[in-house]
């Protein structure tokens, strides 16, 4: 089946799902496969839930009148998606970076709905399947679009740019991220400008941090927009961020110094689509950090910081450094292993542990096979074991910081403080 044809039929309802546990009434199911699924085998069921058609690779599966047999479905679901952004006269921003993309990306949306009709990445869903999926909840009455690009290794970020095609690019900056994948921090530099890239090539703008020498440098011969820092300030940054924003002051709920700039963006971002300053004071105050990310949970007499969606050393050392600002009589650093750093591993965990020796805070726990290899006084092999301790010597009257990487799921330690 030719891509065109199979446009005609999504855009019955502008609706794809590759998931048979929650399809729409209405949409195509993508049945995609993995190494351990294939989503031909639940193209009956993915029918039986409310799919219109199903997209397969595998001609057995077929059911007459309701199935579109391609060669590859994830491929189909990638050039549907090209295919439908090709036809959308939408302006699309693109953003990645190594820490904070997904909060700026939130910022964003929130500042620019207020007076658009604007869609963005839902979650973190940045990837080869999320962008596509991404582009294609975007409809005919979509005015500004948001697309969020994760990436790992080299020409990733290229190829989701070639699919999205953005008008518009940020990156949140460069950090120790993926170290494995990217190899080394230059790796990571040239892995995320590549973003750049495509848009010098096709003559797009920029969106710049002025204080990021390095971004400055790489997008000079671009079209590019300086994020506006003469005009805002931070005047308050504990427990939350507290912003002056030309004449107008903006209380956020956002913890961290390192979240200022994600603010700045999406205030230029705003601007720059002509958003009121009171519309984008409206949003950034509204706006409420979800999902494990800088969350602020008060808990029998403990205040926690949670922040355990992910983990890299330069996230970590910006969120020990924002603690170490705050104060307390009582505070505990709960600090997880960082994923995906190669042969960096042990060296990196060695430097935060270094790093904590010298911080004003007043206990630090460490957990992890890659912690549990260094010097720390306090480290657990496991989350087990460390689980079992806690049960044992609750924490009382403390303000709690919880980071680690995502496969080390510590927002389970919520279950236990008590």
């Amino acid at each position: 089946m030719k891509i065109k044809d199979l446009y005609q039929f999504y855009r019955e309802n502008y609706l794809v799902d590759t998931d048979t546990r929650k399809i729409r009434k209405g949409s195509i199911f993508f049945a995609l496969k993995g190494e351990n699924f294939n989503g031909n085998k639940f193209v009956t069921q993915a029918l039986e839930n409310g799919a219109e058609y199903c997209v397969i690779d595998e001609e057995k599966y077929a059911v007459k009148g309701k199935t579109f047999l391609v060669r590859d479905v994830l491929l189909a679901l990638q050039e549907l998606a090209k295919y439908h952004r090709e036809q959308l006269a939408i302006p699309i921003i693109g953003l990645t970076g190594s820490n904070g993309k997904t909060t700026t990306k939130e910022l964003i949306y929130s500042v620019l709905k207020t007076q658009h009709n604007v869609n963005a990445t839902y979650g973190n869903l940045n990837n080869h399947i999320g962008v596509p999926l991404t582009l294609l909840s975007f409809t005919d009455k979509t005015e500004i679009g948001i697309v969020e690009m994760g990436a790992n290794h080299q020409k990733e970020i290229e190829f989701l740019s070639n699919i999205s095609q953005p008008d518009y690019g940020y990156i949140t900056n460069f950090g120790k991220a993926h170290l494995e994948g990217f190899g080394g921090i230059e790796g990571v530099i040239k892995g995320k400008s590549e973003l750049y890239t495509y848009l010098s090539k096709n003559h797009k703008k920029v969106f710049v941090n002025p204080l990021d020498s390095k971004q400055v440098e790489l997008t000079a011969n671009q079209s590019r927009v300086f994020l506006n820092s003469d005009e805002v300030s931070m005047f308050s940054s504990h427990p939350y961020l507290k912003i002056n924003y030309k004449d107008i002051s903006i209380q956020t709920h956002l913890v961290g110094e390192y979240n200022f700039t994600n603010i700045l963006a999406a205030i230029t971002v705003g601007e720059h689509f002509n958003v009121s300053k009171e519309n984008i004071k409206t949003a950034i105050e509204n706006y409420v950090p979800t999902n494990n990310r800088s969350q602020v949970i008060e808990k029998q007499g403990n205040t926690i910081l949670l922040d355990a969606y992910n983990a890299n050393p330069s996230s970590v050392t910006s969120a020990l450094d924002n603690f170490n600002k705050v104060k307390h009589s009582s505070k505990v650093a709960i600090l997880g292993d960082m994923f995906e750093l190669g042969k960096d591993a042990a060296e990196e965990h060695q430097n935060i542990v270094e790093l904590s020796k010298n911080l004003e805070i007043d206990r630090f726990i460490f957990v992890g096979e890659n912690y549990y290899g260094t010097s720390a006084a306090e480290k657990y092999k496991s989350f087990e074991n460390l689980k079992s301790n806690l049960e044992k010597s609750p924490f009382k009257d403390c303000f709690i910081l919880i980071k680690g990487s995502r496969g080390m799921a510590l927002e389970r330690l919520l279950e236990i403080i008590n």
